[in-house]
Parts: C-alpha cells; structure tokens; sequence
C-alpha cells in the first residue's frame, strides 16, 4: 500500500512538473537540451542598429549590423586610409560617417584579422557587416568584442545590386576587355571619345546636380574643403564656389573652351580662394597646412588634397590622360612622374596619384557621379571609377 501511494506521488509530481517545462531539458525522459536563454531570446534576423550598440553596452552578447567607416586607433580617432593593422574596425548605421561618437569599435579576433582586417582588405570600407560579439567597451568608447562573426551585411550579398551603377552598361568596354598597357589605353580612349561637349555655362546647373550633398538638397559638397554649401552660392566673391578644373587648364593651355576645359570629369565645385591657392600646381605629397581647407597642403611647387578625395583626384587626371590624345585637333594630354609642369600638356605626379588611387578606394558617390555624367550630360564614363585596376595597368 505504502509503495503503491509512493508511485502515485511520483506520478503526480511529474505530471505537474513537466506542465511547468521544468523537465523538458531532463535527457532521461528523451527530450533535447533547451536553447541557450541568450540565444533564444535574441532574433538573430533583426541585428542591432550601431545606435542601439551604442546605448546597450551591458555585456551581453548581440548582433549589430552597420557599415565600416574605417579603423578606431584611439578613442577619438578613426582612420579611413593608409590602415595600419587588422586589428579593429569601427561600424556605422551610415556609411559615410565621420563622427567617431556615432560609431561603434570593434575587435577583431586574430583568426579574422586575414577575411575582415582593413590593411589587409581596404576594399571593405564602407561595405555593410552583421558582426556577432559581446557588447562592452573597447578603446574606452562603446565597443563589441570576443567576436564570433563577421559576415556581409545585405548589399554584399547581391540584394541591392540592381540599384547600383553597372560598371560595364550594355557591354560598354567590350573592347578593352583582356588588354593591358598602351593597347588598354588606346581602346579606353575610343571609348569614351566624341562625348557632347558642354559649354562653360552649362557647368553650373551640371555640376550643382553632379555634386549635389545628398544629405542637404540645393547644396554642393566642394572638392578640397568638404564643406556643404548652398548651389545658388556660386561666383567670384570670397566664399563662393566656382569651377575648379583639377587637371589645371594651364597644362596644356586649353582654357574654358568646349572639350577638356568644360570636362565634367574633371570640374568640381571648390571654394573660390581655395581654388586660386591651389592655382596649376601639380599633385604631390607634403608642403604646409592650408588654413581654409582643412587637410589640404602645399608649397611652391605641389598641392596635396585631403585624405578623402586624394583617389577621386587621381582618377579624374586618368580620364583626361586617356580621353585626350590629340584626335581631331584636341590637345595630348599626358601624365608624367614631376612637378612644375607649367603651361606644358602633361601633369603630376604619376607615382603619387597611383598611391592615391589604391589609398582611397572608389565610393558611391564617386559612383553615382559618373553615372549621372554618362546618363545625362556627355554620354561617356570614367573608366578608373569603374575599373580602378586598369590605373596600374596602363602606367
């Protein structure tokens, strides 16, 4: 009697404990282990804004999703060139962030350094990555580390890819395909030759939409400075824009008349005074600060302009190397390794551009600048922001 009540009991108790799920992790009774509690609670297909990183720093473990925006190397500041190390990366809810107190540092464990480290792989800037980590400090700022994943974020995927500019519409280098050196350059020029030519005029309303902020409608960014400026603001008064030809029109001698004075591939908006300081000087590296145009250096010979368009620089001046080559009268246009090229077709200093051309890679609004160009204005396309390899194989 007491052994059938003691069975009844054990009976019961099971019953009313396997109601309460405090036995349904028992491998005896021949179900499986529960979920690990942080794991089953997290939605690992919705990551964590950087903003919600940021505000969450409790030690927890966390997927956060946010583009790469260069590499943390203090608590203050991020590079976005000339990457040091693999060792960390900072991520951003925007991928042209600049302000290190929107961004979220993270480390980089030494058997990712070789896939996710930026000296190794600068091509990842600006890409988008869902990171898996523990949400805690590093650098003294917000920070995620003891991570386990790093894995494309959407658009690396391939989701977004029609919205992106093609790099080759219709087959538009077919003939330059499989070619290198002077034949490169040769099919690249009949490529892009023959473009409508826009008259000195029209450059402002083409380059207010070229280089409209796109954070800031009826703005443009100026090239050296990176300030936001209103489009109507444009002339020759002291803090207005202007148009800035970068390959200088003195080299070569072409002035503002149709074709390589009014090349939109090369004319951007700059601040006037900025402009006149920068004058026909070559592109070199060194000099002194300018005290306008932050970034910025020169001297007697040379300007080097700041870090975050030093490859649009570079590959403007290919295009023009390439588009003009003395056809029908135009000018021959070449680059070479000096300065001080003076009122002579050629411009400088190659070896300089080239390392700026792999210092800053190609960005989207390299991108869709050169798309506008093509679709809207001249018919014709910037073969280094679509291929920026081609730069070293021709030069």
């Amino acid at each position: 009697m007491k052994q059938y009540m003691r069975i009844t009991v054990v009976l019961i108790l099971t019953v009313f404990l396997t109601a309460c799920g405090q036995v349904s992790g028992n491998q005896s009774m021949g179900t499986k282990d529960a979920p690990h509690p942080q794991i089953a609670e997290r939605d690992v297909s919705t990551p964590l804004t950087v903003e919600e990183a940021l505000e969450r720093q409790d030690g927890s473990l966390a997927e956060v999703a946010g583009f790469v925006t260069g590499q943390p190397v203090s608590g203050s500041e991020v590079l976005t060139g000339d990457f040091t190390n693999d060792y960390a990366l900072a991520l951003a809810d925007e991928p042209g962030e600049a302000d290190p107190e929107k961004m979220l540092f993270v480390q980089i464990p030494s058997s990712q350094r070789p896939e996710a480290g930026l000296k190794t792989n600068p091509d990842i800037f600006g890409k988008k990555r869902v990171i898996s980590g523990k949400l805690t400090g590093y650098f003294s700022r917000p920070g995620l580390k003891e991570v386990t994943s790093i894995l494309p974020g959407e658009e690396d995927e391939g989701e977004e890819d029609e919205e992106e500019p093609s790099t080759d519409p219709g087959g538009y280098y077919s003939s330059a395909e499989g070619l290198s050196g002077g034949a490169l350059k040769a099919a690249l020029h009949d490529i892009i030759d023959d473009h409508r030519e826009l008259s000195y005029g029209e450059l402002w309303d083409a380059i207010a939409k070229t280089d409209e902020d796109p954070d800031q409608p009826g703005h443009v960014i100026l090239l050296y400075t990176g300030r936001s400026q209103a489009q109507a603001l444009h002339g020759g008064d002291v803090d207005d824009w202007n148009r800035e030809h970068v390959w200088a029109k003195s080299h070569g001698d072409f002035g503002t008349a149709r074709g390589p004075g009014t090349d939109l591939h090369h004319l951007r908006p700059a601040d006037v005074t900025v402009n006149s300081s920068r004058g026909n000087l070559d592109f070199d590296n060194g000099g002194s600060p300018h005290d306008e145009a932050d970034g910025n250096f020169s001297d007697e010979d040379s300007w080097e302009p700041r870090d975050e368009v030093k490859g649009d620089v570079a590959r403007m001046l290919f295009y023009m190397a390439v588009r003009y080559e003395g056809d029908a009268g135009e000018v021959d246009l070449e680059l070479n390794d000096r300065v001080n090229n003076g009122k002579a077709p050629n411009h400088g200093k190659l070896s300089v551009l080239l390392e700026w051309n792999e210092s800053d890679p190609v960005d989207d609004r390299e991108r869709r600048r050169n798309e506008i160009i093509y679709e809207e204005y001249q018919g014709n396309r910037n073969p280094f922001i679509d291929h920026p390899e081609w730069a070293e194989q021709i030069w």
